[in-house]
């Protein structure tokens, strides 16, 4: 058991030591914020936090968009030895009073345009309740602007141990509801030496950019823990990461890294004047959360002559453990494990599969979970020992690259074969009138049956015709069972508020309606 002591927020202190107090550390839309600046507000936010009866480990929940102000909390709340505790910015008030009365929270600061719709939810949870700015004065609320102002002065940080949480972050809901998981100091220096160190050369020259909010364990990574570790700058980029407007901020600010998923790589090289952006300010980029298609990588490095480095992470492990590397990379594979971390494959038998083949991927490394909040069975479930059980299906190849199969659960025996919805979906999205697919399996006249949900691209309409003609485009390109017997065209496809395609809602639409008229049968 380890007797250091980690505050996170002293990473802010250590660039001021270094020099670095000018530099700055976050690019915003209304400007930059130096290292001394946000050391400042940081400090300030824990004093009002403090002041207003905030103690050591009771959570502070940030319903906020990727600005300053979510650094200002997220530290200031860290600093006293609070936990901060992300949620998606456009949560509604039902989910917002489970998050409350799920993770008992004794404050929330929240953005000043969701004040009206969330602060009764809250407060009716016994929440205290801290609005970015005032709506008007004497509105009665408490605000960040003046608490900041009235508490000015320096702050030492909690004597945290390495094993006190850090912070919850709530799982996407890919799976279901949401489940709050619990990271401790200890598990922040894993992620930043072994990831953005070893894998993408982070150093204090980079200036991140992230199209996956804070609020997901990716994009803290990506926009905090990780250029905050290295001394590097972040560019902050609130509301929706439409594609021209993350082309523009690239041309605009220059970014070394960028990070995004796949359904933006994909959409990004479509939109109005994509071939001529100026993108040579970036060394590197990275993809998660979904599996990149190969073709999806090579339109990108055709078109601007960029690496993605794709991998596999969670917000279990905190972030990528199992990634592509500038020297070792296969297009459409998820890559290989991360320096510091090991990767394992699982037979459905519970034996360890040797060489290549196919199973359940388990990771073990330090920046593990400590536990779900509340939920020890699930806890009890994923936790083996040292290894965490991470519910994906993998191939490994000859070389010992990791090809992501699906969930274990969104596997079909179908015939007495095994597919993986990921190879049909791949197929499916490289037809040219497809958008995007997902596949499921389900119960036929007592037989399990592969169905396809289809979104078209712009001016393309769903008919028979072309219900046969994507049958016929996996036949040619896959094995031969690897096809959709259903296939329903849709407007849209249910996912997590990270762009997680959520096949358990699509397999729970299916319940009952064994023949549902509205898809095209083989």
């Amino acid at each position: 058991m380890t007797t250091d002591l980690f505050n996170l927020s002293t990473l802010v202190d250590h660039h001021l030591d270094s020099g670095l107090s000018d530099k700055a550390a976050l690019y915003s839309p209304h400007g930059h914020v130096s290292y001394g600046e946000l050391y400042r507000s940081m400090c300030a936010m824990g004093r009002a936090l403090r002041e207003l009866g905030i103690q050591r480990e009771q959570r502070v929940l940030l319903i906020l968009d990727d600005t300053p102000a979510f650094f200002t909390a997220f530290l200031g709340a860290g600093r006293i030895g609070a936990v901060p505790v992300p949620i998606n910015y456009q949560t509604d008030p039902e989910q917002v009073r489970f998050y409350a009365q799920d993770s008992y929270a004794r404050a929330a600061v929240i953005e000043a345009d969701r004040y009206e719709e969330l602060a009764p939810a809250l407060q009716e949870a016994g929440v205290m309740v801290i609005s970015t700015e005032p709506a008007g004065p004497d509105d009665g609320r408490f605000h960040m602007r003046d608490l900041i102002r009235g508490h000015e002065g320096e702050l030492g940080a909690a004597s945290t141990h390495a094993e006190d949480p850090a912070l919850w972050l709530y799982s996407s809901g890919s799976t279901g509801r949401p489940k709050g998981v619990v990271h401790l100091q200890r598990d922040i220096a894993p992620a930043c030496r072994h990831y953005a160190g070893d894998v993408l050369g982070v150093t204090q020259d980079d200036v991140h950019l992230s199209t996956t909010k804070l609020f997901h364990a990716y994009g803290l990574g990506n926009s905090l823990l990780f250029p905050l570790w290295f001394g590097g700058t972040c560019v902050l980029l609130p509301g929706f990461p439409a594609p021209h407007l993350v082309l523009e901020t690239i041309e605009r600010v220059r970014p070394t890294l960028l990070f995004s998923v796949p359904a933006l790589y994909n959409a990004m090289p479509r939109s109005p004047g994509a071939g001529s952006r100026d993108l040579t300010s970036i060394r590197l980029c990275v993809s998660a959360a979904e599996s990149l298609p190969a073709h999806v990588w090579e339109r990108w490095r055709d078109l601007y002559g960029l690496t993605i480095l794709d991998g596999v992470g969670s917000t279990e492990m905190l972030h990528i453990y199992c990634s592509n590397t500038e020297r070792a990379l296969r297009p459409g594979s998820s890559g290989r494990a991360v320096p510091g971390y090991q990767i394992k494959l699982v037979d459905p038998d519970g034996g360890n599969v040797e060489g290549a083949g196919s199973g359940e991927m388990f990771v073990r490394g330090g920046s593990m979970l400590a536990q779900y909040w509340h939920r020890a069975d699930q806890t009890r479930s994923v936790l083996k020992g040292s290894w965490y059980r991470t519910g994906d299906r993998c191939r490994r190849d000859e070389d010992g690259f990791y090809w992501y199969e699906g969930r274990a659960d969104d596997m079909m025996k179908v015939s007495g074969l095994w597919v993986a919805p990921a190879a049909i979906e791949t197929a499916l999205q490289q037809h040219p009138d497809v958008a995007e697919a997902a596949v499921v399996g389900v119960d036929t006249d007592r037989l399990t049956r592969i169905k396809a949900f289809i979104v078209l691209r712009d001016g393309c309409q769903g008919s028979d015709a072309l219900a046969r003609q994507l049958r016929q485009w996996c036949k040619d390109r896959l094995a031969s069972h690897q096809f959709p017997h259903l296939v329903e065209f849709a407007a849209d496809l249910p996912k997590t508020p990270t762009g997680k395609i959520q096949r358990f809602a699509l397999r729970s639409q299916e319940t009952g309606k064994a023949d549902a008229p509205a898809a095209h049968a083989v």
